[in-house]
This record gives structure tokens, sequence and C-alpha cells, in this order.
């Protein structure tokens, strides 16, 4: 799973997410790209889930660049626990997406088998994705 090694603050705030991606918003790396249509956190295991998705479709060929990081802890507190005695241990990592975000991207493979690859990564992700091209 992918976790950063060292944050400035073990728990944070929740936050919310607003607006359009402004940085990581084109296919810079390679010739095909997986955009994300909706604001959501990803955890470590659906990036991870993705990525296997793809290299699997594209049988290890080409070359795959994971443009997100799950940077953000999320805490959990579990159940039957009374109110008052702080905030959970963090359980996992997620990355922050806005609309627009590039995700994933893709080069050394024909057209049809990189579209294919980026959809099946598609389907493992909590948010609606789009393939785009260079």
């Amino acid at each position: 799973m992918l976790m950063p090694k060292k944050i400035k603050h073990r728990k944070w705030q929740q936050g919310r997410i607003r607006g359009e991606a402004t940085s990581s918003n084109a296919v810079d790396f390679g010739s095909f790209g997986l955009k994300s249509l909706d604001a959501k956190w990803i955890t470590s295991r659906q990036i991870e889930a993705a990525r296997r998705a793809m290299s699997r479709c594209m049988k290890r060929g080409g070359r795959v660049w994971i443009r997100i990081f799950p940077h953000k802890p999320i805490t959990f507190h579990g159940n039957e626990n009374t109110m008052g005695t702080g905030k959970g241990a963090v359980e996992y990592y997620v990355a922050v997406v806005k609309p627009g975000t590039v995700m994933f991207e893709i080069d050394g493979v024909e057209e049809a088998v990189a579209k294919e690859a980026l959809t099946l990564a598609g389907h493992k992700l909590p948010v609606r994705t789009k393939v785009v091209a260079k």
C-alpha cells in the first residue's frame, strides 16, 4: 500500500473538496490518461487495485505513471466507544481528487489496449472517469 514516509501532523481535519483541479489536469508523461470527473477521496487500496488491473490488461508491457498519492490520513474511532475519548487512530491514507485530475497515465502500448486498461482501472475507483489522449 502507498503511504507517506513522514507527515507534519499525525491526524488531520477532514476538510472539503471544492473547485476543479488546477494542477495534474493534463496528460504530461504518457500518451493516454485516466481523468476524474468527480471529487472524492481515493484510498491507497483503490489505487493499488487500479494499478494491478492496468498492468494485467497490458500484460506487463508499456509504462504506467500514477499521478496521485495518498497523503491525507483518515482516522477511525470504532463502534461502541463513548464520546469524549478523543480522536481515533489513523486507519488508512487517501488521495484527494478533484474533477479534472489525471490520475493514471499509460505509454508504450496500442491505443485499443491502453483504453481497455484505463477503463478497467476506472471500474476500481469510486469516481466517474474518462480516458483522455495527449
